[in-house]
């Protein structure tokens, strides 16, 4: 016998509400039956079981299942479906929607929040074609009868915005339980979902909107009702659930290819991973150090609740303004568990290891969502994009410019609201605000640079494919403004204390010119596979600034994609991207190759206005990998997804691919033994010579040149301030951006003896200047371990206190409470 309307009941522990409840159900359909009232009813008027009520009893252990059972007795269209335990709300759902026969399904909760009579609402959406309505409290035209209390709601209201924006886009209330199905449709959907608990809702919209199912979102009236089984924590758990959700759902082939980055970036850091805290990356001079103090004193802010923005640990007593630092809190602050338990080497380490990992797992989805299906094609392209040489480069210890893993998201989100979807501008909009604010504080710099490559790619792109840019240009300028409205106020604190708190400065001095010479781009960098150390060092600034190096067969590869495949516009756009990102890391001037010839460089009329003054442009480059990367997929996309046969001009295509590919396979960063802290350091000796607020003063001074001090600190626990550092900071009257501290006459005598060798005939004038310098860091003792010139730098300390130092485990200390 043929159901046109089947209703579907969960009930767990519902005895004081879930009579009222059917009888209110049963009298309602009884009307309908007549003709009188729902559209579900049948179109004769004829026979009155053309309705069917399910209840399921998830395992009540009170008298629900009785109530169930009498009015099963009562009435042979009501079924009973008991389970032997509570298994959650969704396992009821699909138990009554699998057992249903209705041409529609409509499942409502015990308590009658939404009246059964909101059914004509949702009837008359399926009628005028949708496959599900769904109830809704927050669409114009609902009516709230009796509000929940405040704070509830506003949990509620939270944990539904989060529920949508991850799961549900454009859905606003997808968690009533009052909602309408095309019968068949829903059987299919509860059939395939997974989850036992409140995110079934969810995960039936998610199917519906997969399979392309019109769903509406009909408002209703809804009353809050006493004795609710939701709770707020019950939105977090739908959070969880989906999460597990999305996890199951990933495809073993793209859980491979994250395998594949994986390994790749573990074998570039292998040199380390074999004993992190007493391995040294040669290539970072004295980066690794820097940064593994970054995480350190970002861990130690977090462990004491301390302004995670300053710090006096160096630079005593002026301090360093760690916002204007690369300090990286959205990376350092979520290691600081991993610092805490296993040292800031070790989260380092692992931090760059996975970032990198995960970077290139983000351009894959970016690449697949959005350039190619094949995903061999589209882990080649994320590989390139990931693993270029420029990334390498920095990867010796720049995390701030190769875990870029938000990059690809904040484009993706730029793309989205280009497309223009009124209902989700506004939503599109707060996510890119919230993605902008997370890559601040990843690294500025990068997001300035990737900036640059999506306005470049947006201007060609543009200029192609006029009706695609006027049709983006509202909707994107509206989701910019969102964007911008949401960053602004979650940013400007930490940006007010960047460029206007203690130790801030206005640019960061790094040279007149540090562009790419026209060489770079086509030569091979020192840790690619065919690179060259000697011609890599000749055409860079250093080991860790290699920022261009693709190596000239990839250039021609490159070529000969954009001419094969130029009539596409996303070519066209990707190619434009390429040749101005290159041109522009040429710099404010640049030399024709095997000349004497310098021209004026692209870079000139950007050197000096805000934010561009302190990059250094040979950066710029940086911009191609991801769009080299795009490139290389779309021609290998198209050389292994075509309908025929492989044949000899396809297997040549992917040859050149990886002949073009294989020259810039980077190899293991370099490693060797780290040397030890000395055992005045690392055994706490030192504590005896400092007394509170005073600082320990290193032989020479820490510098950009010399930063193995700070390993001393992270040794230590970080339990004494240093004077001078390695870091960004201000120097002179313009507070004009330096690495380093400010000078001062001792700390510029203690640097040029350990550069030169020769200790100087120390003068009065000498003296007066050392014992005001020590009496401005609160100096407490020096400290001179073994190293080229110790011998001069001891005979220079000496002169400059007048008298000796004192040989302490394994350093020449001088302590200044006994005189100086």
């Amino acid at each position: 016998m043929s159901v046109d309307l089947t209703v579907v009941v969960p009930a767990y522990n519902e005895e004081r509400r879930l009579a009222p409840t059917l009888a209110a159900i049963r009298e309602y359909l009884e009307d309908g039956s007549d003709g009188g009232g729902s559209d579900g009813g049948d179109a004769d008027g004829g026979d009155r079981t053309r309705w069917e009520l399910i209840v399921v009893d998830d395992g009540s252990t009170d008298g629900t299942l009785d109530i169930a059972a009498d009015a099963e007795a009562a009435d042979p269209r009501v079924r009973l479906i008991h389970s032997s335990r509570n298994l959650g709300k969704g396992h009821a759902l699909r138990l009554g929607v699998l057992a249903s026969h209705g041409d529609r399904v409509l499942i409502t909760d015990a308590d009658l929040a939404t009246p059964i009579e909101e059914l004509e609402c949702l009837d008359k959406a399926l009628t005028d074609g949708h496959a599900a309505a769904i109830g809704s409290r927050a669409r114009p035209g609902a009516t709230i009868e009796s509000h929940q209390h405040r704070l509830r709601e506003l949990l509620g209201r939270t944990g539904n915005f989060l529920i949508r924006t991850v799961a549900v886009p454009g859905v606003r209330d997808t968690q009533c339980g009052f909602k309408l199905f095309d019968g068949d449709r829903a059987r299919e959907a509860f059939a395939a979902s997974r989850l036992r608990g409140w995110g079934i809702d969810v995960e039936i919209l998610q199917y519906f909107r997969r399979s392309g199912w019109p769903v509406a979102e009909v408002p209703v009236r809804w009353a809050h009702q006493e004795g609710s089984k939701v709770r707020p924590f019950d939105y977090v758990k739908v959070l969880a659930e989906l999460t597990a959700l999305k996890a199951r759902a990933v495809r073993p082939k793209d859980l491979l290819v994250a395998a594949l980055f994986l390994a790749m970036a573990v074998t570039l850091y292998s040199g380390r991973w074999i004993s992190p805290g007493d391995r040294y990356l040669p290539d970072s001079l004295q980066d690794q150090n820097q940064w593994e103090w970054f995480f350190a004193v970002t861990a130690d802010n977090v462990r004491h609740l301390q302004n995670p923005l300053f710090t006096t640990l160096q630079n005593q007593p002026d301090g360093v303004n760690l916002m204007a630092n690369t300090v990286m809190l959205g990376l350092s602050v979520p290691f600081a568990p991993v610092t805490w338990l296993f040292g800031p080497a070790v989260a380092l380490n692992a931090a760059m290891t996975l970032g990198l990992a995960v970077t290139a797992v983000a351009w894959y989805w970016l690449i697949r969502r959005r350039l190619v299906r094949h995903r061999g094609a589209a882990a080649v392209g994320a590989a390139l994009a990931a693993f270029a040489p420029p990334m390498i480069s920095h990867a010796h210890a720049h995390p701030n410019f190769m875990v870029l893993f938000m990059i690809p998201l904040i484009i993706d989100r730029a793309l989205r609201l280009c497309e223009g979807v009124r209902e989700k501008v506004v939503r599109d909009g707060v996510v890119l605000g919230l993605f902008t604010t997370y890559q601040i504080f990843l690294g500025e710099e990068p997001l300035l640079l990737a900036a640059v490559g999506m306005l470049l790619f947006a201007a060609a792109y543009g200029v192609v494919r006029r009706d695609v840019a006027r049709a983006a240009l509202r909707p994107l300028a509206r989701g910019l403004g969102v964007a911008v409205a949401v960053t602004l106020p979650l940013v400007a604190f930490p940006l007010y204390w960047q460029f206007f708190g203690p130790q801030s400065y206005t640019s960061v001095l790094h040279g007149d010119n540090a562009g790419n010479s026209p060489l770079a781009l086509i030569s091979f960098a020192e840790r690619s596979l065919a690179g060259n150390a000697e011609t890599a060092d000749a055409l860079s600034l250093n080991p860790t600034e290699q920022n261009a190096f693709y190596g000239w067969p990839l250039v021609a590869l490159a070529f000969a994609i954009v001419v094969r495949l130029w009539e596409r516009a996303v070519v066209k756009a990707l190619a434009c991207t390429v040749l101005a990102a290159a041109f522009l890391s040429m710099g404010p001037k640049f030399r024709i190759p095997l000349t004497d010839i310098v021209l004026p460089g692209p870079w000139a009329p950007l050197s000096h206005a805000p934010l561009f003054e302190s990059v250094i442009e040979s950066r710029v480059a940086m911009v191609c990998a991801p769009a080299l990367g795009m490139l290389v997929a779309l021609a290998l996309a198209g050389l292994l997804t075509s309908a025929r046969r492989m044949t000899a001009t396809r297997y040549a295509g992917v040859a050149a691919v990886a002949l073009a590919l294989l020259p810039i396979v980077p190899a293991p960063l370099k490693a060797v033994e780290r040397g030890e802290a000395p055992a005045f350091i690392a055994d706490g000796t030192w504590r005896k010579y400092l007394g509170e607020g005073e600082s320990l003063v290193p032989v020479p001074l820490p510098d950009p040149a010399g930063a193995e001090a700070l390993h001393w600190q992270t040794t230590a626990d970080l339990g004494f301030s240093l004077p001078g550092g390695y870091f960004n900071g201000p120097w002179g009257p313009d507070r004009v951006g330096i690495y380093g501290a400010s000078p001062r006459n001792t700390s510029n005598l203690l640097r040029d003896v350990r550069s030169s060798g020769r200790a100087p005939q120390i003068t009065d004038a000498w003296r007066r200047a050392a014992r005001a310098d020590l009496a401005y860091w609160n100096a407490g003792v020096l400290v001179l371990a073994p190293q080229p010139h110790d011998a001069e730098l001891r005979v220079t300390v000496e002169e400059l206190l007048d008298r000796p130092g004192k040989w302490v485990d394994g350093v020449w200390i001088w302590d200044l409470h006994k005189g100086s």
